[in-house]
């Protein structure tokens, strides 16, 4: 039976403009998207927010490569609903969609360069997540767009950072978002966030990935899938391998093991838990993007988090 737990901690920052792509730093601040305003931001520790670069579009996920700057993908945006009481979420395509890609931030300037916003001459529609592989490059999902009665079918890519090269690794997939990888870097993870299933490879090469036979809609190795209305977010990975994924509308971090067996439920106190990342001393705390109220929380992880590449 999975244990559920309570995410208690304290509240760095509220009034975020949906939050997202939570990067800790070695100063204690936490870099994060506001993908409602189009600005990556930077938290402080006694929770000051200040903007670092002004992105425009929909900046969704984020991470600090090699060279110290921080890449984000950019979705083009969304169109947003909001309750009376603030709560916010999003509801398809901005009408002024500019379009997806990826983008690179100069964080002591504010610089937005962008890199790709293509594959082999088709278009990014929504990239959503990304993570380093601690060599030349990163992996990254794109979940596509919803507008009216249509929806994009997502992807998974591979991209150098000197923007030099971009392959397709895994096509199609229904909304891919969170991604991330195994501590021996062996194993790509990614969430489906309408089917609330975590999905893995086993990577051959540089934006290469083994792919199972049919019925595997995409090649990917099903790790597990939740019960009822679920949906999942992006995800963090903890040191001893185990994957730690935002779940919404049952709101809170789903942990799961590699085997699949889903371990805990740490409850959140709203529906859209939409990110998780790792840093502090020892790697013990867990920035959480509690994003419809726009809240980010520091908590207590009972585990040590993975560090990703490029994480100092």
């Amino acid at each position: 039976m999975t244990a559920t737990l309570k995410l208690e901690g304290r509240e760095m920052a509220k009034g975020l403009r949906f939050p997202e792509g939570p990067i800790a730093m070695g100063d204690g601040s936490v870099l994060l998207v506001e993908i409602e305003r189009g600005t990556l931001s930077r938290v402080d520790a006694k929770g000051k927010v200040e903007v670092v670069a002004q992105t425009g579009g929909g900046p969704n996920g984020a991470a600090m490569g090699p060279d110290g700057k921080c890449y984000i993908c950019n979705n083009g945006g969304f169109l947003w609903h909001r309750e009376p009481d603030g709560y916010m979420r999003p509801a398809g395509r901005a009408d002024n969609y500019s379009g997806g890609r990826i983008e690179r931030v100069d964080l002591a300037t504010g610089k937005v360069e962008v890199l790709y916003t293509e594959c082999e001459g088709v278009p990014l529609k929504g990239p959503n997540d990304i993570v380093f592989d601690g060599r030349r490059g990163f992996w990254f999902t794109d979940l596509g767009k919803v507008y009216g009665r249509q929806m994009d079918r997502g992807a998974l890519y591979y991209a150098r950072t000197d923007g030099s090269l971009i392959r397709e690794a895994a096509f199609p997939i229904i909304t891919p978002n969170g991604i991330g990888l195994s501590p021996d870097g062996s194993t790509l993870y990614f969430a489906e966030t309408e089917t609330s299933r975590l999905w893995s490879y086993r990577i051959t090469g540089e934006g290469e990935l083994e792919k199972q036979p049919w019925p595997s809609p995409h090649g990917g190795k099903l790790v597990a899938g939740l019960p009822g209305y679920q949906r999942f977010d992006s995800m963090a990975v903890e040191e001893n391998g185990n994957v730690c994924v935002a779940t919404l509308m049952r709101g809170g971090v789903s942990v799961i093991s590699p085997g699949g067996e889903w371990l805990e439920f740490h409850e959140a106190p709203e529906p859209y838990c939409t990110n998780i990342c790792f840093g502090g001393p020892g790697m013990r705390k867990a920035y959480i993007t509690l994003s419809g109220y726009g809240t980010l929380l520091e908590v207590d992880w009972p585990r040590p988090g993975l560090r990703l590449h490029g994480q100092k």
